[in-house]
């Protein structure tokens, strides 16, 4: 049976020390990986000759690694310039996802279910991908949850986690919303099904606090601390959908599309809100202004 597996995109992935083009062929059918789900993954971001924050996503693929049981083989130093020669093979026109990524091939022999850390593999993917930023966006309450981390492995960017987020955007979809709000096993506001939520109430921007069920972005702590050098009280807590429902303005952050601002949740209409716009912007301007990566 032939499958076609060319990218949508121009893409380069680098894989034990070659740039291959396209989407090489990795992982068999007896790796841990693919029968066991033992993959971990970071995405940053290439746009307008910078590349914010990579530093710190690479550091973070690596503590997921480990966090999985799996064993770096990589310095995020080297991962860093590693993806910085990456996007000298684009033409530098299109933002570019750059995603680093590690994986299992496999057990230990006293579990066939337990990663050998020895057997860990890494490759560096960039690919194409135009930003979205400032498109707004539709949300529903999702009826599926956010794990604990008794029960999934929370502590890391690992790709086991997003088949739950894909059904809950699904879901939402079928419903005729663009994406979904997200819930702990509390039943407390965690994240939306692919990005982290702030919401604005007389003032006051809010988002939920960290508690283990959700990935605390890097975009997300950086524009709470940029909003705060701006002069404006972000709060993280504890938040329910009731307070959603009574906002002032929602928007979402990520490394994806950066500020998303939310122009209909549920039944209620909104329109894009001056903080919003105030997050995208000191993002933007900060982002500018550090050098240039090329």
């Amino acid at each position: 049976m032939s499958v076609d597996t060319t990218p949508r995109s121009t893409t380069w992935t680098y894989v034990e020390g070659e740039w291959l083009e396209g989407n090489p062929k990795l992982i068999g059918p007896t790796s841990h990986a693919m029968w066991l789900g033992t993959t971990v993954f970071d995405g940053a971001r290439w746009f307008d000759g910078i590349s914010p924050d990579l530093d710190l996503h690479c550091q973070r693929v690596n503590r997921s690694a480990t966090n999985m049981g799996m064993k770096p083989t990589m310095e995020a130093k080297e991962i860093e310039a590693l993806a910085l020669e990456g996007v000298r093979k684009f033409d530098g026109k299109t933002a570019i996802y750059i995603k680093p990524m590690y994986w299992a091939e496999h057990g230990m022999p006293y579990s066939v279910v337990t990663a050998d850390p020895e057997s860990t593999r890494f490759a560096l993917c960039l690919f194409e991908a135009p930003m979205h930023t400032a498109k707004p966006s539709s949300l529903t309450v999702s009826p599926y949850r956010r794990p604990n981390p008794e029960v999934a492995m929370t502590g890391a960017k690992t790709g086991s986690l997003y088949p739950n987020s894909g059904r809950m955007i699904m879901e939402a979809r079928n419903r005729g919303f663009d994406n979904a709000l997200a819930r702990d096993m509390n039943g407390n506001v965690a994240e939306t099904a692919s990005s982290n939520i702030f919401m604005v109430k007389d003032g006051v921007v809010m988002t939920p606090i960290a508690n283990g069920t959700f990935l605390a972005g890097i975009t997300r702590s950086r524009v709470i601390g940029l909003l705060r050098q701006a002069g404006l009280e972000v709060r993280e807590t504890t938040l329910t959908v009731q307070d959603f429902m009574d906002a002032d303005e929602i928007f979402t952050s990520g490394n994806y599309s950066k500020i998303v601002p939310v122009n209909r949740f549920e039944d209620r209409q909104l329109q894009e809100g001056p903080v919003a716009r105030k997050a995208l912007e000191v993002y933007m301007d900060w982002a500018r202004s550090k050098t240039s990566d090329l």
